[in-house]
C-alpha cells in the first residue's frame, strides 16, 4: 500500500488481498511564533481540529466525531482528544491530534466516512508551523504505511484558508474505498464543512 495519492485518486483498501479495516488519522502542528515587543518571540497557541462526519447513502449526516464527542455512537471511530495548542517547543514527530476509523464496525447506514480538519480560532493554515494531515495504517502511536498525507503549511493552495477536506471512505460492491480529496473550503466553522462536504465532496 505505498501509494502516493493524488487529487481525485481512489483506491482500494485492501492489503495482501485482505480488506484493510483499521486505519487513522492523524494531524500535526505547531504553534505560531511572533517577534515580541522587546526581541523576544512570542508563542501563539493554536487550535486544529481533526474531525470524521458519516452520511447515509443520500448524504444525510449520521454522526459527527470532533472534540465534543470523542467517540462514534457505535465505537467505530475514536478521538484522541482536543489540542488546543500545538507543538510549543518546535515539531516532536508526532500526531497531536488521532482518530481511529475501524471500518469493520461502521454501521449499515453509513455509506460514507469523511475526514476533515478545520481551525478552530480562524487561523490562517499558512500560518501554522508544519501543519500537516495524513491517512495512514496503523495505531495511534505507531506508522506502518502513509496512504494519502497533506503539507498544509507548505502548500500555497490552503494559503488562506481555515479548513480543509482529507477525502473520504465510501461503500462500493461491499467494500470500502478510499477517494483523496486534499482541498481547502471557504468554510468557517465545522457545521459549515460538515454540510459542504455533503453538496461538493460525496
Amino acid at each position: 500500500m505505498s501509494i502516493s495519492l493524488e487529487k481525485g485518486q481512489r483506491i482500494s483498501l485492501e492489503k495482501n488481498g485482505q480488506q484493510l479495516n483499521k486505519v487513522c488519522v492523524g494531524v500535526n502542528w505547531g504553534a505560531i511564533e511572533k517577534k515580541g515587543l522587546f526581541g523576544g518571540i512570542k508563542k501563539i497557541a493554536v487550535d486544529l481540529d481533526a474531525s470524521v462526519s458519516l452520511y447515509s447513502a443520500s448524504k444525510d449526516l449520521q454522526d459527527l466525531i470532533y472534540f465534543g464527542q470523542l467517540k462514534s455512537k457505535d465505537g467505530s471511530i475514536v478521538h484522541s482528544g482536543d489540542d488546543t495548542t500545538g507543538d510549543l517547543d518546535g515539531d516532536d514527530g508526532l500526531d497531536n491530534e488521532v482518530i481511529t476509523v475501524n471500518l469493520a464496525q461502521v454501521p449499515a447506514n453509513v455509506n460514507f466516512v469523511a475526514i476533515i480538519l478545520n481551525s478552530y480560532k480562524g487561523q490562517d493554515f499558512a500560518t501554522i508551523p508544519f501543519a500537516s494531515v495524513r491517512l495512514y495504517e496503523g495505531t495511534p502511536t505507531r506508522v506502518d504505511q502513509v496512504v494519502a498525507s497533506y503539507n498544509i503549511a507548505n502548500d500555497a493552495k490552503f494559503s488562506g484558508a481555515v479548513s480543509m477536506v482529507l477525502g473520504s471512505f465510501y461503500r462500493h460492491n461491499g467494500a470500502w474505498k478510499f477517494k483523496a480529496i486534499g482541498e481547502p473550503t471557504q468554510d468557517k466553522k465545522l457545521e459549515q464543512l460538515v454540510k459542504t462536504v455533503a453538496s461538493s465532496y460525496l
